[in-house]
């Protein structure tokens, strides 16, 4: 939030915009629009009313300062400033990241390795001064602080190191709307080369020798649509354009299979992928296609070498909707050349694979948790599984996921895991003997022990009969002696594009928790928590389930005792905020507030729009308003903005930044001030970033700062803004807990 509203005179009521009612026409239905002049950024009365948002939410939430520096002061106090990631062995170097005490951002390290056989991540002394190497040998590849001086905003999108670990390639935006400028830094001088890529999405790709390297550009809509080829030493003018992709439901990006023998080019819809591939140590090369497109079929790759061949690992829904792991041994074929590895499971969901030179370790989900499986290979090219082992780390509601293992013949897998009592984990598994050894447990200070929380799956009944799941975690005495006591709640959703929101530790949760509240992930449909059909049944014509499911998990809460309605705070950002603003609509009186980040809340107009980011590419999850009525119909009748009406809301915390270019801030600037007119007596508030995006601030302090705003509110709420925590780590300096 700029300070700029500080300068805006104190408000005596909420500022209401001005109505310029804009009328369209779509088969025929009749919509008016009062609002959409706020979309015009660079108007001065826009940025006037946005200021003027924020001063008076500003004015209503100045109660709450003591509170939100006392939160503040509760995450700085729980966190090690000064640390170290476990380094990551690429090539000669291991390679990690380095906090510092006081500092916003942190900085990109490495030591040389011991020897070829070193696969044992070095520690650093626990004492180790910040001003000083932390390991023996320690180069600093790049000082995110020195790069951010000058910035409101700093984002590194991305760093690679070139094949001969002699340059550094590192993306950066200072906007926050994610449109990248990469640099190269010559490691051994520590002078940049003239080479400068502008408008880089993301980051580069070194291709198999350092002379060369690839990336992504956007089209004017933000859609990820050309792969350039760049040499070292030459103008961005001159980079050679690889693969360009015409049609608008289709993004593209680019990397490199782990054995380091392929670039590879994916396009990909929401329903279809298509990849491409090229020889990475060819700086000439023209793309193959792998495996041509063809619609409903998804597909992603990686290469291996069994006795002596080529072969491809292919993970795709050919066969079914949980997807099948299948083998080829061609770089051109199509689904039917897919010989299957793993064959097809309903009970299944096989998310990735990563190939090494003997294994392949494979994501998998079912019945809602998340399990590595360990494949063995022999030498024979045709059938090379010898060996097929479930790699099993925590319990029911514990997240595993393969972390980075970057080397193709590294005999180790990297592996985290988390819950939502437990922080984060970080393993090295032995891919011959699946021993996992704990290399770190992320340190959380002030006498955290994870046994003074309790974790709990609970399942909700929709209206069509599906069950729904849930994972809760709260502090242990929390209900009263009988364990029945209702507790404040903050219910949190999301629902689409098959992203899960698994169970995971947050820090800043812990200031909720020890004031006696729960914390409830409502696992919905159209995430893929549970498979394919949890995300297909919330999608399309079937998004409303989503909004059930969330309802039906506020509902199931107060039936069981946990808490009261206006005890519940419901809270989503994104696609997640369109969950916020439809359950507002639909439910007001199942909430006591609810806090819509960065919210998805005019999906019509947006999804009517072509030229705007992301529309096209998102009608297989929406469906295309503009050319069909029934998806017109079908979205007019949940979306958030088209639906205001003069009803009960709850108290409304809705945050955005004015730079986000994945959703726009003038969805949730029209929606507030819908809300206003049409339902004069809610409490609605509306905070604009003014140097920010879709991630919001940048910096971990101004992000800090931001959690401690959201939170108070959150409390004040749930009317726990005066409960002094169970634990108080600003004044408890008593051990490492989890260390």
């Amino acid at each position: 939030m700029s300070e700029a509203g500080s300068a805006v005179p104190i408000p005596l009521a909420p500022p209401v915009a001005e109505r310029r009612p804009v009328t369209e026409v779509h088969h025929g239905r009749e919509r008016t629009d009062e609002y959409d002049w706020l979309r015009a950024k660079e108007d001065p009365a826009v940025l006037a009313h946005l200021e003027a948002e924020n001063a008076w939410t500003k004015q209503r939430t100045d109660h709450l300062a003591d509170l939100r520096a006392s939160i503040f002061s509760e995450i700085k106090a729980r966190t090690r400033e000064t640390d170290l990631s476990v380094p990551t062995r690429v090539r000669g170097y291991w390679y990690y990241g380095r906090s510092f005490e006081g500092k916003q951002y942190g900085a990109s390290c490495r030591v040389p390795i011991s020897g070829p056989e070193d696969w044992t991540p070095p520690q650093p002394a626990e004492d180790a001064d910040p001003d000083q190497p932390a390991l023996p040998g320690e180069q600093v590849l790049l000082d995110l602080n020195q790069l951010a001086e000058g910035h409101d905003f700093f984002s590194l999108g991305g760093s690679a190191v070139s094949p001969d670990d002699a340059t550094v390639a590192y993306a950066t935006d200072v906007v926050g709307d994610e449109r990248y400028t990469v640099r190269f830094l010559d490691l051994a001088g520590g002078d940049h080369l003239d080479d400068r890529l502008e408008g880089v999405l993301g980051g580069v790709t070194w291709g198999g020798t350092p002379d060369h390297c690839y990336y992504t550009t956007v089209d004017e809509a933000w859609r990820p649509d050309k792969v350039w080829r760049h040499r070292i030493g030459t103008a961005q003018s001159d980079d050679e354009l690889v693969f360009h992709e015409t049609d608008a439901r289709y993004t593209v990006g680019v990397g490199r299979t782990r054995s380091l023998r392929y670039v590879v080019i994916a396009a990909g819809s929401r329903t279809t992928t298509e990849y491409h591939l090229l020889d990475a140590r060819d700086a000439t090369a023209a793309p193959v296609c792998f495996a041509a497109r063809r619609d409903g079929v998804e597909y992603s790759l990686d290469h291996l070498v069994v006795g002596g061949e080529d072969r491809f690992v292919v993970l795709h829904n050919a066969a079914g909707p949980e997807f099948e792991l299948g083998l080829t041994g061609a770089t051109r074929s199509s689904v039917e050349d897919w010989a299957p590895l793993l064959p097809h499971d309903t009970a299944v969901r096989l998310e990735d694979v990563d190939a090494f030179a003997g294994h392949l370790v494979v994501s998998q989900r079912s019945e809602g948790r998340t399990r590595l499986r360990v494949l063995t290979l022999g030498t024979d090219p045709d059938a090379p599984v010898v060996e097929d082992r479930l790699l099993d780390l925590g319990g029911e509601l514990a997240t595993v996921g393969a972390g980075s293992s970057p080397t193709f013949e590294q005999p180790v897998v990297r592996v985290g895991m988390t819950s939502m009592s437990q922080p984060s984990s970080v393993y090295d598994v032995d891919l011959a003997s699946l021993e996992a050894r704990l290399l770190k447990r992320a340190p959380v200070l002030g006498g955290y022990d994870p046994d003074d929380y309790e974790e709990h799956r609970l399942w909700a009944t929709a209206p069509d009969g599906t069950q729904v799941p849930m994972s809760l975690v709260v502090r242990r005495g929390s209900r009263g002696p009988d364990g029945t006591a209702a507790v404040p709640v903050v219910l949190y959703g999301y629902g689409s594009y098959e992203a899960s929101i698994d169970p995971y530790f947050s820090v800043s949760r812990l200031s909720l928790l020890d004031r006696g509240a729960a914390f409830v992930i409502a696992h919905v449909r159209g995430g893929g928590e549970m498979g394919r059909h949890w995300y297909d049944d919330g999608k399309l014509e079937h998004k409303q389930h989503t909004f059930d499911d969330f309802i039906a998990c506020a509902r199931h809460l107060v039936a069981t005792g946990w808490t009261t309605p206006t005890q519940i705070v419901a809270q989503g950002g994104s696609a997640g905020g369109l969950l916020m603003g439809a359950v507002a609509n639909q439910a007001p009186d199942a909430f006591g507030g609810i806090l819509a980040e960065v919210p998805f809340v005019d999906t019509l107009t947006t999804m009517l729009d072509a030229t705007l980011p992301l529309t096209v590419g998102e009608y297989d999850e929406w469906g295309n308003p503009e050319g069909d009525p029934v998806a017109y119909d079908r979205i007019a009748g949940y979306a958030p903005y088209d639906n205001v009406a003069d009803l009960p809301y709850p108290p409304i915390l809705a945050i955005t930044s004015l730079n986000d270019t994945r959703v726009l801030y003038v969805e949730p600037a029209k929606w507030v001030a819908r809300l206003r007119v049409v339902a004069p007596h809610a409490d609605v508030l509306l905070r604009t970033e003014m140097a920010a995006g879709h991630g919001g601030v940048s910096g971990r302090y101004r992000a800090w700062e931001e959690v401690a705003f959201s939170l108070a509110w959150v409390m004040d709420r749930l009317g726990i803004a005066d409960v002094r925590p169970a634990v108080h780590p600003a004044s408890d300096a008593a051990g490492s807990g989890a260390s």
